[in-house]
């Protein structure tokens, strides 16, 4: 029995968030330069996506370009959203055939004039599509994201629209990025790192963590369906105990 016939449709993890680790160290490991990994990393985010729309996950956010990896050489950056342009505009039908909409997360200002062009066309394109919503966080650490929205909350406050005593957990998330997407309960991190590297620390207070060793450009729906069955064996407590679930 494959994986995919393993996963129990009844228990689908509503969001899956994947870091997509080790683009660089793959190209190195053939002898190639860096970009080249990330180019072949673009077969692996068709597989996630598509491979995640086919089951029905209705939320996917991918880990695509952090705040960090400005300091990057500049030739890697470059060369990224260039990547990055190109790709968006190829994948747009692939995305409509799939009725996958396209959703962004992070400082998108910070990117250059044709990547943010090139995005909004993407989302307005694919703004009608109901089967998924694919997000890229693109410039984007939970750093920023909390610091952000505590600066807006903040002017809100100063502004008489929001009243000290209001402010609780639900009232703070609604100033995030990721405000109307529910949290991921699901984590892939691919490459053999054990870290979350700044993203969505709010988000993922209760998220199941999957590391797996494969680096990015080798990763496979199949990865993703087996990471879906480990996620629906284990026991999902929230502080609980296991008698009180039966409960």
């Amino acid at each position: 029995m494959s994986f995919k016939e393993k996963i129990d449709p009844e228990r689908l993890p509503q969001h899956i968030a994947i870091i997509m680790d080790g683009n660089g160290r793959w190209a190195q490991q053939r002898g190639q330069l860096r970009v080249y990994g990330h180019e072949q990393g673009v077969t692996a985010v068709r597989e996630a996506a598509e491979g995640a729309a086919e089951i029905g996950v209705p939320f996917l956010t991918l880990y695509a370009f952090s705040t960090e990896n400005w300091n990057r050489p500049k030739e890697e950056v470059d060369a990224l959203m260039g990547l990055l342009v190109e790709t968006i505009d190829k994948e747009i039908p692939t995305l409509m055939d799939n009725g996958i909409r396209l959703n962004t997360i992070g400082d998108i200002e910070s990117l250059g004039e044709d990547c943010r062009l090139q995005l909004r066309r993407a989302m307005e394109r694919t703004s009608t599509n109901t089967r998924m919503v694919l997000t890229l966080a693109l410039s984007y650490s939970a750093r920023w994201e909390i610091t952000r929205a505590a600066q807006r909350l903040a002017g809100d406050i100063a502004q008489g629209k929001v009243a000290p005593e209001g402010i609780d957990q639900d009232l703070f998330s609604s100033y995030l990025e990721t405000s109307g997407i529910p949290d991921p309960e699901l984590l892939i991190r691919t490459s053999g790192e054990y870290r979350l590297s700044n993203f969505l620390l709010w988000q993922m207070a209760y998220t199941e963590l999957c590391f797996i060793p494969k680096l990015w450009p080798d990763f496979t729906r199949d990865d993703l369906y087996k990471a879906i069955v480990d996620f629906q064996c284990r026991e999902r407590r929230f502080g609980k105990i296991s008698g009180q679930l039966s409960i």
